[in-house]
């Protein structure tokens, strides 16, 4: 052992070029990792961390359309500290009804907030609203044109700006909203007279615990307590459930992504070493002669890669720790939280184990045939080939890549989601060495071309010592990336132009008043002559069981429910609604007056289990709608119209209080006149432009598509030093081809255009099956892990491909040009 870290210590200190590609392969796939790792931490950590101040307290009741009633006041109270919220939807505009525009109007009491601080910006008037005052998103300032001291109208009320918000604390954990906010107190949101029954307008009552309590053990006493009430409760522990599941599936595509880049990047660490240790055949060779025994050179070499890839891995590592902090200092403001720094040791720990781990299965077998060179070799230079490695090695790698499956299985949220990505990549490493080896059974039964250099090209396919397996998985693995990610990417960037139509309403109104919905409907018709309306009843209520069974008793709820999340928007009808087609069960009769039927989307009742026949439960308003489910409908969610999972046959929620909603499609042009003037008519009518929707969707699509744009690169870095270094393993075999072309009498031109061919033939191959490769895993990633729809750009995928092929010609022929420099006489002597 001693002689072997001498040789090693003394052959690094002459230099380690041939080992850089296994550094920078190491470095690009663990900085992935342990990026993608540590950031998803830190968000998920900060989350946690101020769970009090994004829930706004320890525990929170939520409800549609009430507030608490005294009993529940009560218990509220007995359990510590409460403070009540209310938020709506509210038209904002300025006195004179110049300007409107969609706000998220927030009443407050005087307890808010429980936790964190709500600050207003300097050059306030007050440190908080007071009756008929209101304090105001940045903006909400901006698009009004108000500042500090002006009036608004929210309502029925003129309010006075007295402020801007500079922090309001529990502004995550109230989820996405389709305006700036406007925060009064109690008294001002009264003023408004906004809160009407049947009104849209969600109650929240946060709870202060006293110290040592347990939050979850509180929420769950209070939840039993009113088991059908249709209160929503959370814990400070899942303050913001949304969020946390947006980074939890963005975490993990992005580290599928990075495994990815590993497994890839193991590739090139495999093909660095073997090039590495080609170039040391004489070496090793003159060492046996001079009575080095194999163990020694297996040591003396495996400790010099040890050095080399711990370096790599250590860097990683390292880079891979700054990455929370320079994603805050570029794109903080995308985040849903800005997390301080800190070493997260768990995600720094897992990428330099997959490191460590695919850097030992990549180098056994390029280590075993290094062992294995003899001293006769220094006279038989590049004739004699390599054997296979031994049993024991093949059992050592099996181990190291059960272990790195056991490793990516078992530390995933999703065990048998990884479990799938892993066969998956281990079944494409397998396809593509098939492909390599077919391609060169092919390539030796093809009739020999005329051309000679075709017949070159075709020859160096199949030729003893061919490096054609290796530069098959290498461009496969490195296209077929190339194709996954422009097939994710243009999806990403195309989602909305795919599910926007082409005729998509202009808005959405709601919170119109039953008594005035005819007063409504004549007002479009006369300020918007041709304009289509479409009014539909609207409800809120969450399900409360199904099948028999209870949601609040499920400890887990099924894969996909999201139907079972918070409230959902209900309605009736006597007729199918418009963008639904039945395709299970029969609509109810027109004048239908029986018991309480229900259609429900055909897609919840199969994650929910559910068929024609059985019953589900509704609470509205705190009484519990139990309905049979009479049809299964086809929902058509593209339509940018009011599509409903639960729509329920009439006379069963005629009775309860409840509001309108209704789309306009009109022309442009016309928009801004018609929305002042159903402000200033309607002042409880809230009005949502199409426009602004597709805005916010766009912006959420943009980060996630920087994201993936983000990883991306690095694994794309990976995939090329990968060819790199597939390019660099056969450097040796051709310059002896080469050297041996020239003595007779073949010019550089034609070596090079050999080569250009061979490369040319096995890119178009594997672009192809790259397409294809590609589309299915995009597609997957897609559909299954951001449960998008499916609309690449097979435009943008095909011109990847070919900037790949091409890149794949130019990287071959770069790589050539030492080989087709070498000095006959020289190289003859080195061979």
């Amino acid at each position: 052992m001693k002689l072997a870290w001498a040789l090693a210590l003394r052959d690094l200190r002459g230099g380690f070029a041939g080992l850089r590609l296994l550094a920078i392969c190491l470095f690009l796939g663990v900085m992935a990792l342990a990026g993608v790792g540590s950031l998803s931490s830190a968000i998920t950590s900060e989350l946690a961390l101020q769970g009090q101040s994004i829930l706004g307290g320890d525990v929170q009741m939520s409800i549609v359309q009430r507030t608490a009633d005294p009993g529940e006041r009560a218990a509220f109270a007995a359990a510590g500290r409460v403070s009540e919220t209310i938020r709506m939807r509210a038209m904002a505009s300025r006195p004179d009804g110049a300007q409107a525009v969609l706000a998220e109007l927030k009443g407050v009491d005087g307890a808010y907030p429980l936790y964190g601080d709500f600050r207003l910006a300097p050059g306030a008037l007050g440190a908080r609203p007071r009756g008929k005052e209101v304090a105001i998103a940045p903006a909400l300032a901006d698009r009004l044109a108000v500042k500090p001291g002006d009036m608004v109208r929210i309502g029925d009320a003129e309010l006075r700006v007295i402020g801007l918000i500079a922090e309001e604390p529990d502004r995550v954990g109230e989820g996405f909203t389709f305006g700036p906010a406007a925060l009064v107190d109690m008294d001002g949101l009264a003023a408004t007279g906004l809160v009407q029954p049947g009104s849209l307008y969600t109650s929240r009552y946060r709870i202060r615990l006293p110290d040592g309590q347990d939050a979850a053990n509180v929420a769950k006493q209070i939840a039993d307590r009113f088991p059908g009430a249709g209160w929503e409760v959370q814990d400070r522990s899942n303050a913001a459930p949304g969020t946390r599941r947006f980074i939890g599936r963005l975490g993990q595509f992005l580290m599928l992504v990075g495994l990815t880049a590993l497994a890839v990047a193991g590739i090139g660490v495999g093909n660095g070493v073997t090039s590495y240790l080609e170039g040391k055949r004489n070496a090793i060779a003159t060492l046996k002669v001079l009575g080095a025994s194999s163990r020694t050179i297996f040591l003396s070499y495996l400790i010099q890669i040890g050095l080399v890839a711990g370096a790599g891995i250590l860097a990683g590592v390292v880079a891979g720790s700054l990455v929370p902090s320079a994603v805050v200092a570029l794109a903080g403001d995308a985040l849903p939280v800005q997390p301080h720094f800190a070493i997260h040791a768990r995600p720094l720990l897992l990428a330099a184990l997959y490191g460590l781990l695919i850097a030992l299965l990549f180098v056994l077998a390029p280590l075993a045939r290094a062992r294995a060179v003899t001293a006769a070799s220094l006279f038989r230079g590049g004739v004699e080939t390599a054997g296979r490695p031994a049993f024991p090695v093949f059992a050592a790698m099996a181990i190291t890549l059960a272990a790195i499956v056991a490793l990516a299985v078992g530390t995933a949220r999703e065990p048998l989601f990884a479990a799938w990505f892993v066969a998956a990549v281990a079944g494409l490493l397998l396809l593509l060495t098939l492909i390599g080896w077919a391609v060169r059974r092919i390539a030796a039964r093809l009739p020999r071309p005329r051309r000679p250099l075709l017949r070159l090209a075709i020859a160096n396919l199949h030729r003893p010592g061919a490096q054609t397996g290796r530069l098959v998985v290498a461009l496969g693995l490195g296209l077929t990336l190339f194709a996954t990610l422009a097939v994710i990417e243009t999806n990403l960037s195309g989602q909305i132009d795919s599910t926007v139509p082409a005729k998509a309403p202009s808005f959405f109104a709601l919170d119109i008043p039953v008594d005035d919905i005819d007063r409504f409907r004549a007002l479009v018709a006369a300020r918007a002559p041709g304009a289509e309306v479409r009014t539909v009843p609207s409800l809120r209520g969450p399900v409360v069981s199904f099948g028999g069974k209870r949601v609040a008793d499920l400890d887990t709820l099924p894969e996909g429910a999201w139907i079972l999340r918070g409230d959902r928007g209900l309605t009736y009808s006597a007729t199918p609604p418009e963008g639904s087609r039945v395709v299970e069960g029969q609509w109810w009769p027109p004048d239908y007056s029986g018991p309480p039927l229900v259609s429900l989307d055909v897609e919840a009742a199969r994650i929910l289990g559910l068929k024609v026949g059985d019953e589900i439960t509704v609470s509205v308003l705190g009484v519990e709608v139990p309905a049979t489910i009479a049809s299964l409908r086809e929902i058509k969610w593209d339509t940018m119209g009011f599509n409903f999972v639960l729509v329920y046959s009439p006379g069963v929620l005629e009775g309860a209080p409840h509001s309108y909603m209704a789309t306009i499609a009109m022309p442009e042009k016309g928009e801004a006149a018609l929305n002042r003037e159903i402000t200033r008519q309607f002042p409880s009518v809230s009005l949502i432009r199409v426009k602004e929707v597709i805005g916010q969707v766009a912006d959420v699509l943009g980060q996630l598509s920087t994201a993936v744009r983000s990883a991306a690169s690095v694994a794309l870095a990976a995939g090329i030093a990968v060819l790199v270094g597939a390019i660099a393993a056969s450097r040796r075999s051709r310059i002896y081809d080469s050297v041996l072309l020239k003595l007779l009498g073949a010019t550089r031109r034609q070596v090079l255009v050999a080569q250009a061919i061979e490369y040319a033939i096995l890119a178009s191959i594997l672009s192809l099956l790259a397409a294809l490769f590609g589309a299915l895993a995009g597609w997957y990633v897609v559909t299954g892990v951001f449960e998008l729809d499916w609309a690449p750009d097979w435009t943008v995928v095909g011109a990847t491909l070919a900037i790949g092929g091409f890149g794949t010609l130019a990287l071959g022929l770069l790589g050539s040009l030492p080989a087709l420099a070498a000095r006959p006489a020289r190289a003859l002597r080195e061979l």
